[in-house]
């Protein structure tokens, strides 16, 4: 039998798709399939699974990954309005594409210690966060920002669209790392410019990611303006495409949830982004549910969300919000918010079962997810493509220390003068 890139583990214990558990021992295989060992297969790796558990990647569906520049506890104590236009905006201002490499490299470091696997970012320089994602072995959808304010890349939004307009022409459906046009929000772009973005998604088939009904501001001065809600208004521009990312979408009605599920949008909840910042709301997932809209969960940037990129983290904390807000201890069980923080992940993450986060083990071993999604666990090995990324507890592709470094010194500079 001819060498593949596929990889054994004896003795584990995996998760599949539709979460249900597998012991013994399997195979990973390079196109992020699995099956079952028979134990003569020539295989890359041979690992010991024992004390494994395997499941689907993360997926971070909403973030900033540059603003690792952004110390956690950056302009703490700020609402949203004021944080983005007298602490972010003044501060990103002072941006260039070092910073936003050195940035989205912590960032990239944090996903794979974390087990993340893709990221659907939203950050100026595009082209340098794809670069480093892909040289750290991830997957990304990567937004450049279109705003008409607070573009330190560009002069205008005219020119942001140009740019994108020749990234997306060139890239390839089946690269890991794919574009899409990050208009930044109603209250950021016109509406000529969130035309333009939507025409230049139908032109180069290419997805649209938004900031959406975030506060209760944003949308009381969308309807004054325009005599309707963000969504509304935006549905009255034939702005959305299919696969549309609206992050947030807290603050909707009904009839705006269902113009989402009409138009395939992708809804993202960002809890704990939403909870720092007080916008007084989250996304409401049985509404979503009941639309039959895709909504997934996304960490936001480590500026606004103080979380960082554990998606685990923001998992436990998207299900426990869900619970308070609707007063219902049933909403989002381990096995769903799980799925829901993994879905489309053709990656797979191995975490330690010996990690007292994943104690006790419950009846009949029936505690796995729970634990993990409630208590955490080291992440020891991430596998993209058939390929380590961490294996073992080690990060394979991105020197950490180096990376953690980069970022303190960075830091220093980046912020001589500002505060």
């Amino acid at each position: 039998m001819a060498e593949d890139m596929s990889v054994r583990y004896r003795n584990a214990i995996l998760y599949d798709d539709k979460g249900h558990k597998h012991t013994g021992d399997v195979l990973l295989h390079q196109d992020g399939s699995w099956s079952q060992s028979v134990g003569d297969e020539d295989v890359q790796n041979d690992l010991d699974g024992s004390n494994r558990l395997i499941t689907r990647s993360l997926q971070n569906w909403h973030t900033h990954l540059a603003m690792q520049l952004n110390a956690r506890d950056f302009s703490d104590g700020y609402p949203l309005h004021r944080w983005l236009n007298e602490a972010i905006f003044p501060t990103e201002a002072k941006l260039n594409p070092e910073y936003v490499r050195v940035g989205a490299q912590a960032a990239a470091a944090e996903m794979i210690r974390t087990g993340s696997s893709f990221a659907a970012d939203m950050y100026f320089y595009p082209a340098v966060t794809g670069n480093v994602l892909q040289q750290a072995g991830l997957r990304g959808l990567i937004g450049g920002p279109v705003s008409d304010a607070a573009l330190p890349s560009h002069p205008d939004a005219a020119s942001a669209l140009d740019e994108l307009d020749s990234i997306l022409k060139s890239q390839r459906p089946e690269d890991r790392i794919q574009y899409a046009i990050a208009t930044h929000s109603v209250y950021l772009c016109s509406e000529e410019t969130l035309l333009k973005a939507s025409e230049l998604a139908e032109k180069r088939d290419a997805r649209l990611h938004i900031h959406v009904s975030e506060t209760r501001k944003e949308i009381a001065d969308c309807h004054d303006k325009t005599g309707l809600y963000p969504i509304e208004y935006l549905n009255s521009l034939d702005f959305f495409k299919p696969g549309t990312v609206c992050a947030h979408a807290s603050w909707v009605k009904k009839n705006e949830i269902r113009m989402l599920a009409e138009h395939q949008v992708t809804a993202v909840h960002c809890p704990s982004s939403n909870m720092k910042i007080a916008c007084g709301g989250t996304l409401s997932y049985p509404a979503y549910k009941q639309a039959g809209v895709d909504v997934r969960i996304g960490t936001d940037g480590a500026a606004s969300s103080g979380s960082g990129l554990d998606m685990l983290a923001e998992a436990r904390l998207a299900a426990l919000v869900q619970r308070h807000d609707h007063w219902d201890a049933t909403l989002l069980p381990a096995s769903e918010v799980f799925s829901m923080a993994t879905k489309g992940s053709s990656d797979w993450a191995v975490w330690d079962l010996n990690d007292i986060r994943m104690r006790p083990v419950g009846r009949s071993g029936n505690r796995h997810l729970a634990n993990l999604v409630f208590n955490g666990a080291e992440c020891l090995d991430l596998w993209v493509d058939g390929n380590p990324l961490r294996l073992d507890g080690h990060t394979m592709t991105i020197d950490e220390n180096r990376a953690w470094n980069e970022l303190d010194t960075a830091v220093q500079s980046y912020y001589d003068g500002v505060e």
